[in-house]
């Protein structure tokens, strides 16, 4: 069985996903926060394209059943890399590191003071229809996400990183999203 990045490759030529790769090595990324995103798309694409489950409809039922993990096995670790909230629960997790506990729902004071604020002026602006107010909120809460992205990948792809430490990072960061989407959902429902 040969292996090239992510897939096996079998003597019949049926090709499979490597189960024994994380996200990264599946793809042939670095296990880093900051990636290149074309790189991973194109894997993705390219992986996608050996493994789909129509690329094997004449095969035998077990290797479309194989096919058919494969592919949800790909979909499953593209979701994981594709966007840097998911990338950085995943690199945590492969320390050992769950950042989005549910039983830990501690947050710095400022932090949530500031988004306490946030949202209560988004609430005002949003009765008032104040589509200006909503967007400046919008962008602000954004600023904040790009400002957390850049800390944890200076703090996650050093060497020695603790992934601990950067856990209510992540925390912080999971709620500005959240934050950020519902702004943005505020905003569509004025337009």
């Amino acid at each position: 069985m040969a292996r090239v990045h992510g897939v096996a490759i079998t003597r019949s030529g049926f090709t499979m996903i490597d189960f024994t790769h994380n996200h990264f090595a599946l793809f042939g990324l670095p296990e880093r926060f900051a990636i290149d995103a074309a790189a991973l798309d194109a894997a993705y694409r390219r992986l996608q394209s050996e493994v789909h489950p129509d690329r094997h409809a004449g095969a035998s039922a077990a290797e479309q059943r194989v096919a058919s993990q494969s592919s949800a096995r790909l979909n499953e670790a593209y979701a994981a890399l594709r966007t840097p909230l998911a990338r950085a629960q995943y690199l945590l997790q492969l320390h050992a590191v769950d950042a989005i506990d549910e039983r830990d729902t501690q947050l710095d004071v400022d932090f949530l003071e500031r988004q306490l604020a946030r949202r209560e002026a988004a609430d005002v602006a949003s009765v008032a229809g104040d589509v200006a107010a909503l967007e400046a909120l919008h962008a602000a809460a954004l600023a904040e996400v790009a400002d957390l992205e850049t800390a944890l990948a200076r703090d996650l792809d050093r060497a020695g990183a603790d992934f601990s430490g950067a856990k209510p990072r992540v925390r912080e960061l999971a709620f500005l999203v959240r934050l950020a989407d519902s702004l943005d959902a505020m905003i569509a429902a004025l337009d």
